[in-house]
């Protein structure tokens, strides 16, 4: 194999990192009282990942959270305000559909689909074109500025007990992508020393 085709690979295997990162973007945050504004001291805690694909045009989300003083009442994402501002709530209300409510403690995973006007506040809908399209695109510009967080509302908290901000953060996929266009490229670089040594 020729350094120029190992280098076409390199350059291949770049293009589909950026690719598969304007498909799928994966977002996490840690939840604690201590998010949110005003600030509480809460003993909860809790992590969630969410997987948006703008291509599939869905939003995986998956929660955990436990030792939460009070007993879950709604769990939704804001949007779009900086931190530690308060902003108004972006999907579904008053709570995800299938969200464990009345427990301290507890896990959720659902996949939702972003075409789906009911996959959003109705005043978000509004606020953003009336259009699920309208909103889709406001949330997705909300995560990525990082104007976005996920609330845990409970009944010694109803403003919310446990809240943290979105933030990307690079794919599983991504990265072996990223290290096997660096391997390749690593690759015709050592060739090319070695032609040029010969």
């Amino acid at each position: 194999m020729s350094h120029n085709t190992i280098k076409m690979l390199a350059i291949a295997a770049c293009f589909s990192v950026a690719g598969a990162a304007q498909a799928a973007t994966v977002y996490k945050t840690t939840l604690a009282g201590t998010n949110e504004n005003p600030a509480n001291f809460s003993p909860g805690t809790g992590f969630a990942t969410l997987i948006v694909d703008t291509t599939a045009h869905t939003m995986s989300l998956s929660v955990t959270f436990q030792d939460l003083v009070g007993l879950t009442t709604a769990a939704h994402i804001h949007c779009c305000a900086p931190a530690p501002n308060n902003v108004g709530v972006a999907t579904q209300t008053p709570t995800f559909i299938g969200f464990p409510t009345g427990v301290s403690s507890g896990t959720y995973s659902n996949v939702f689909d972003l075409t789906l006007l009911s996959t959003y506040n109705a005043t978000f809908v509004t606020a953003n074109g009336g259009t699920a399209a309208g909103a889709e695109s406001a949330l997705f510009a909300g995560l990525n500025t990082g104007q976005a967080y996920l609330n845990l509302h409970s009944t010694a908290y109803p403003g919310g007990e446990i809240r943290g901000h979105w933030s990307a953060v690079p794919e599983p996929g991504t990265w072996a992508l990223m290290i096997t266009g660096f391997g390749l490229a690593g690759a015709a670089i050592r060739r090319r020393r070695t032609a040029m040594a010969a």
